[in-house]
């Protein structure tokens, strides 16, 4: 599989996305967010793009023409665990940063947490407005930063894999 990217930060076409296969179809049907893929194939002319396999949408920050933003990570149910939507963000934000200063994806559970730091992101400090931590690329290599995200995912309600997820867990993964 290869990156195909669609679009730009201020915009690209529509991708229709089968929702009974993919969190956050709808959102790739909007035009104002440039979107990268991963496909399984040529596209097809059926009503759902089934060739692909992971999106992410991403735009430019609305206050700072130097940061962008990933948005709405999404890998097909059968396709998960593989490590294709970290990857996927890895490479996407690879393209961004020769426009932009930093890259930055707000994440609302520890699986994706783990996986981006893997991806070469890292804790801000930041949260938004929902409660997500903002990571970004470059950053850096924070032991406690990345402790600090864990700790606050932990004084959350959390599903018993997510707890089980974080248990032992202190330091930072490798990247690859």
């Amino acid at each position: 599989m290869e990156l195909e990217t669609l679009g730009d930060p201020t915009g690209g076409p529509p991708i229709r996305l089968n929702w009974q296969r993919f969190s956050y179809a709808g959102k790739f049907v909007m035009t104002n967010t440039g979107k990268g893929l991963f496909r399984a194939g040529a596209p097809g002319d059926g009503e759902f793009d089934e060739s692909v396999v992971a999106a992410v949408a991403f735009n430019e920050d609305r206050t700072d023409d130097r940061t962008a933003w990933l948005r709405y990570v999404t890998v097909r149910r059968d396709r998960r665990g593989e490590g294709l939507g970290a990857r996927l963000c890895e490479l996407v934000s690879d393209d961004l940063l020769d426009s932009y200063d930093r890259v930055k994806i707000a994440v609302n559970n520890p699986f994706a947490y783990e996986a981006l730091y893997k991806a070469g992101f890292g804790f801000t400090g930041e949260t938004t407005g929902i409660a997500e931590l903002v990571l970004q690329r470059p950053h850096d290599a924070d032991a406690a930063a990345y402790r600090t995200g864990l700790t606050r995912y932990r004084e959350r309600d959390l599903s018993e894999a997510e707890r089980s997820f974080l248990d032992g867990r202190t330091e930072p993964p490798d990247e690859r």
